[in-house]
Parts: structure tokens; C-alpha cells; sequence
């Protein structure tokens, strides 16, 4: 569709938005009487089967959800389905705990229990046991996890330190991302659709048996997202597209032993503007940035069984990336090697170790904006674990001690112990607390970077020069230290209700700052350097909230709350996260070929570092958004749906990056999609 002006646009999509309205109402209407349980399957799990789902993310094993001591969330694939979402990072905004702010199209700002910025530096992300955090600046590029979300099995959330059994950088929380094994996707499925924001997408996913308890899968994804605006209203240029394929093969080689290998390719263009900084006149110039970026991986993994009370894993990855944009050059290179053993010991013991081994290498190109020094360099991490959970009293109470220990080439040999207590009183009632200490490493920009931050131009004498800003790491940059305590319940009185709390103290120590050196004059301008330092400590202490009601058969709803008190903004590079946040979902089956689903978010306000800014923070209100989905399905075989993204505001503003790029506003959205499944 065309539009000849910004009002036309605006206007067509508020006439979506009436449109879509009216459909919800209409689907409301439909429902007249109560439908019986076989022609009415909300989803597949049913409350108690929710907390019943085995977790592996808490302690790297199997256990039942409701027996964790741990604050973790499960985003299930029918979650996944009825939200509306097309990204990973908007999934995960249904979570408590977790403060996810869209940036611009094509950029997210996500972390656990505060210090959320772009470059979040202390949350673990996995996918299929694959790290995909950068040692670049310890955080994640959301924007290329594009994974393929129908045939994501689940998301485990764990918000606090997942340390002792994850490794430095799951500092705030662990993300472990999951898809389905290839028996689970035999058939085809093909899915496309587009929009006003959504412009375009598709995907496809074929699985069949390869032989005898043999099963395989191949897919392919593309999407075209359009561009956001500017705060002042122009086109913000960050429109932005990825392309991506796989595969997926897995077989049981006999009674104990079973294999996996898969691996995943991407390509994709993300366009941007960004301000190039120089100390010559006019010192900062707008720029229309295109960012390619590609990469790869291969996981193999082996799984054996010993004994009824033993097993083992083996899995190995290489991952490759590439990204090349305004302000960096970067290719990277990495394989990791994990071992992971579990075992009992008597009746009351069991136990989980393991080792693993990480190589990684990058290659910078040399740029004016961001100076890596060496422009090469290769790092390698050794790793060992151990985990005794102990069963104090049987199905009553149980303690889990356990520590991590690891090498660095930055800050030499860290351990990050945990003890962890669950008490179950009573089989609906279950209290749990912990006390766990994290590290998070230094980067390669913090240890080896030179960073561009701001050019103040020369005003009246006697500052006739230009300043030029920079951040400068440093061999000492130390790792930042986290004490976490966690006090955790839950309540699952029966198949139709939970509620989850979970409340904790966050204790950092040695966290990043900056220090002023001394400016030095360098001809045409002067230099201040910013060096990264580790004289900071912070606190950070709140609550979370989880509950579902399965009200009746055809009516579900989610409700998530989280508060939060953080003084991090006081010294570090964060701005203010916000004390209150809320999800409300709403899940309704009116009849056995309809859904209508509702997602009402508030969050509150917020700042930004902004070093553009005069005021160095960029103050960002509150919101309230709403999506709604609506999906018919005419067969077995064929899903129609229709979705509406944040539609109470044509757009408002989440989010601003640290530097280089300008305030971008997330703008409402509507898109339909057509699925088929043979």
C-alpha cells in the first residue's frame, strides 16, 4: 500500500486498529454457549502440567518446574503462538523481572533485576546450548537470533545469577532458548504474512524420518521490517531485513546412546543512521549506515545413558560471525567444547559436574569510531562445575550447594559458589532461598577499546577547540562482582491456579565507572579520556510477581508484576530502569476454531544515557500498550490470523542507545499471517 503522506498512514492505521476492534468484539459475540472439553482445547498444557514441565536451565538437569529454587519463568511455544510476536526479545517481554525496551526497528535493550542498556553485559543468552553472547562487550546482538519460533519447544527464564552452573556473564539472569527435537516436526509447515511495521515474512520447515529412530528437519526463514521514526517525527532509515536456513538431524543410536547435529546460516542487511564523530568542523555528521552482518554455526552433541542413576553428555559447537557497520569491523570465530556428567550417590545425593573449554578469536578492522587495540587477539576459557543436591528430608526438604570454577586470560582464575534451600511444607506450598556470588569478566572493548563518545565543538574563548570524548579500556579493568540473596514461593493449590513470588538483594561490587584522566592536547583539539575503571558498588532489591488462572475451559489468563529499586544510575553508564512494570494476557478460545488474545503492558518511566544529550540523560515517560491477536482456522490444516502491536499510540518511545544513533519511537503495527501445515 501507498501512502502520499504521514497523516494518510497514520490514518490507515488507526483504521486497522477500529478494524481490528470490532473483529475481537465480534469473536466475543460467537461464543454463546459453553463448548464441551473435546471441542475445546485452549492449549495443551493445563496449569498443573505447567508446573509439572521439566526444566534443565535451574540445574543442568531435568526437574520438575515447581521444584526449582530458582526465580524461573517458562515461555511455552503456544505462549510463543498466541502473543503475536515475531522476534525473541518481544516474547520475553511476558516475563517479570525482565525489562525489554525496543530501540529502534532493528535494535533491543534487554536485561534481568536492572543496568539494562544496548549492550547489556550480564545476561547469558543460549540457544540450543549454544552461547550467543559476544566477548565484544559481553552482551547479545537480539536482532540475529532470528530463530525460527513454531518450532521453539520453550524459553527457560531464570532471573538472578545462574552462575555456579552457567559461568561469568550469568550475572542478572540466564536465558536458555530451546526448540523442538526433529521427531516433533515431521511434516511440512509453511507460514507467510506482512503488514505496516511486519512488511513482509515468511517461513518454511519440512521434517521426516531419515531411518530406523532417525528424524530430521530443514528450514528457511526471511522477514522485511520497515523503518521506525525520529522523536521529531522524519523517517529514522533503520528499516532492515534477514535471511536464514538450517537443519536439525537426530538419532537414537541404540537403548542408552542418542546424537544430534544441527546448524543454523544467516545473511541480512540493517540499515540505520548513525552520527560519525570527528574532531574536524562540522565534528558530527548524520550518516545513512548499511550493517551486514552473516555468520553460521554446527552444534553436535552425544547423550549417553550409564544406569538408571548415570548419564552423560558431550556436545561441541564452532560459530562463526561477521558484522561490519559504522562504527565496527568485526569477525569472530569460536568453538566450545562441554562435558557434563550426572550421577546419584546413595539414596540422598545427586550429583552434577562437568568441564568445558572455550576458544574464540576476532578480527577488527581498523576505525576511526571504535579503536581496537590489537586488532586481533585470541582468548580461551577453562571451566569446571560441581552441584550436590541434597535431599534433607524426602520431598520435604533438599539443599543444593555447588560452585563453578574458571580461567580467563583477563582477570586470571574466578569462582562463583551457591547454596540454594527448598522447603516444601505442604505439596501446593513450596519456599525456597538462596545465596549465590557471580562474576562478570571484562570484555575485549573494556581491556583493549578506544571508544568516540562525543565531540563538544568550540564555543567563545578561551575554549577555542573542539573536545573529543573517548572511552579507554585498560589491562586492570577488573571483573565486576555480584552477592545475590533470593527468597522465592510458590502456590499451586489446584489444575486452575498458580501464583509464583520471588524477591531478592542484589550486592555489586567492583562495578564499571569511568575516571576522568588528565586532557591532553593534541594539535586541533583536546582529548578527554573516560578510562573504565572498577570503583563502583551498587544495589539493586525487588519483587516479582507471576500467576495463572485457567478461569474455565476456554479462558486463560497470565498475569506478571515486577518491582524494582535500583541505585546503579547514581555512578554507572545506565540510566534509571523502571520501578513498576506489568503484563496482563488474556487467552480466550471462544469456540474450537477461533482465539482471540489480548496483551495489555504498562511500563514505567524511565532514562536513558544519551551523551548526545546537553543533560547527559534522556528522560523517557511511561507507557501503556495493547496488542490484540485474532486467528480463525477454517481446517485442520490452514490458520488465518490477524494482529494489532501496541495499539493505544500511533508511537511512543522506549529506549535511546548510549551514543552514535538518535532517539527512535516504536510505532503501531498491524500484519496478517497464513499458516499451512501438511
Amino acid at each position: 500500500m501507498i501512502y502520499r503522506s504521514a497523516t494518510d498512514k497514520n490514518q490507515a492505521y488507526t483504521g486497522f486498529a477500529k478494524m481490528l476492534y470490532v473483529l475481537a468484539i465480534a469473536a466475543v459475540l460467537c461464543y454463546t454457549v459453553p463448548l464441551s472439553a473435546e471441542e475445546s482445547d485452549l492449549t495443551d498444557l493445563s496449569i498443573e502440567d505447567l508446573m509439572g514441565i521439566k526444566v534443565t536451565s535451574v540445574s543442568k538437569k531435568a526437574q520438575y518446574l515447581s521444584d526449582s529454587a530458582a526465580a524461573i519463568f517458562v515461555i511455552t511455544n503456544e505462549d510463543l503462538k498466541r502473543s503475536g510476536v515475531t522476534n525473541i526479545p518481544d516474547a520475553l517481554r511476558m516475563v517479570p523481572g525482565l525489562n525489554v525496551a525496543r530501540i529502534d526497528s532493528n535494535k533491543w535493550a534487554v536485561n534481568s533485576r536492572g543496568a539494562t542498556s544496548r549492550f547489556a553485559d550480564k545476561l547469558l543468552v543460549l540457544i540450543d546450548g549454544r552461547s550467543v553472547y559476544t566477548p565484544s562487550f559481553s552482551g547479545v546482538y537480539w536482532e540475529v537470533q532470528n530463530v525460527m519460533l513454531e518450532d521453539v519447544e520453550r524459553i527457560e527464564v531464570i532471573r538472578g545469577p545462574g552462575a555456579t552452573l552457567w559461568g561469568a556473564n550469568a550475572v542478572n539472569g540466564v536465558i536458555n532458548i530451546m526448540t523442538k527435537h526433529a521427531k516433533e516436526t515431521q511434516g511440512g509447515l509453511v507460514s507467510l504474512g506482512g503488514g505496516s511495521e511486519e512488511q513482509a515474512f515468511t517461513s518454511a520447515r519440512y521434517g521426516a524420518s531419515l531411518g530406523k529412530k532417525t528424524y530430521g528437519r530443514i528450514y528457511a526463514k526471511g522477514f522485511k521490517g520497515d523503518e521506525f521514526q525520529f522523536s521529531q517525527g522524519s523517517d529514522a532509515g533503520d528499516d532492515w531485513g534477514i535471511r536464514q536456513g538450517g537443519f536439525r538431524v537426530e538419532s537414537k543410536l541404540n537403548a542408552n546412546d542418542s546424537v544430534k547435529l544441527q546448524g543454523d546460516i544467516y545473511q541480512g542487511d540493517i540499515n540505520q543512521q548513525v552520527t560519525v564523530l570527528s574532531p574536524a568542523t562540522p565534528n558530527g555528521m548524520e550518516t545513512n549506515d548499511d550493517t551486514e552482518v552473516s555468520g553460521g554455526n554446527l552444534v553436535a552433541r552425544w547423550q549417553s545413558i550409564l544406569s538408571s542413576t548415570s548419564e552423560f553428555s558431550l556436545q561441541a559447537y564452532y560459530d562463526r560471525t561477521e558484522r561490519k557497520e559504522a562504527y565496527v569491523h568485526e569477525k569472530r570465530n569460536s568453538f566450545d567444547l562441554d562435558f557434563q556428567h550426572q550421577f546419584s550417590a546413595g539414596n540422598r545425593h545427586d550429583i552434577v559436574w562437568g568441564a568445558r573449554y572455550r576458544h574464540t578469536s576476532d578480527d577488527f578492522a581498523r576505525n576511526p569510531l571504535v579503536l581496537i587495540d590489537p586488532d586481533t587477539r585470541s582468548d580461551d576459557l577453562y571451566s569446571a562445575f560441581i552441584q550436590d543436591e541434597i535431599s534433607l528430608v524426602q520431598n520435604r526438604l533438599q539443599l543444593t550447594l555447588g560452585s563453578k570454577f574458571e580461567h580467563n586470560n583477563y582477570t586470571g582464575h574466578e569462582i562463583q559458589p551457591s547454596i540454594r534451600l527448598l522447603w516444601a511444607p505442604h505439596p501446593n506450598h513450596k519456599l525456597w532461598t538462596s545465596i549465590s556470588r557471580a562474576v562478570r569478566t571484562p570484555s575485549r572493548v573494556e581491556h583493549d577499546g578506544v571508544i568516540i563518545n562525543e565531540v563538544i565543538p568550540p564555543s567563545s574563548p578561551p575554549a577555542v577547540l573542539p573536545v573529543v570524548i573517548k572511552t579507554v579500556g585498560t589491562p586492570d579493568y577488573d571483573s565486576e562482582e555480584l552477592t545475590a540473596y533470593e527468597l522465592g514461593y510458590r502456590f499451586v493449590p489446584n489444575h486452575t491456579f498458580s501464583l509464583d513470588i520471588a524477591t531478592f538483594y542484589n550486592d555489586y561490587d567492583n562495578a564499571r565507572t569511568v575516571e576522568l584522566a588528565t586532557p591532553v592536547f593534541q594539535g586541533t583539539y583536546i582529548e578527554q579520556a573516560l578510562c573504565f575503571s572498577n570503583n563502583f558498588s551498587a544495589h539493586t532489591y525487588g519483587v516479582e510477581v507471576a500467576g495463572t488462572w485457567q478461569a474455565v475451559k476456554w479462558l486463560k489468563l497470565d498475569l506478571a508484576y515486577s518491582y524494582l529499586i535500583s541505585d546503579f544510575e547514581d555512578g554507572a553508564q545506565v540510566g534509571k530502569e523502571p520501578t513498576h512494570q506489568a503484563s496482563f494476557r488474556s487467552a480466550l478460545t471462544p469456540r474450537k476454531d477461533l482465539d482471540l488474545d489480548i496483551w495489555l503492558r504498562y511500563v514505567d518511566n524511565v532514562s536513558s544515557i544519551y551523551v548526545a544529550s546537553d543533560n547527559d540523560r534522556f528522560d523517557i515517560d511511561g507507557y501503556l500498550t495493547l496488542d490484540l491477536r485474532l486467528a480463525w482456522r477454517p481446517t485442520a490444516h490452514w490458520e488465518l490470523s490477524l494482529v494489532g502491536q501496541n495499539l493505544l499510540e500511533s508511537r511512543h518511545l522506549e529506549f535511546v542507545q548510549e551514543s552514535f544513533t538518535r532517539p527512535t519511537e516504536v510505532q503501531r503495527g498491524i500484519y496478517g499471517k497464513v499458516t499451512y501445515q501438511f
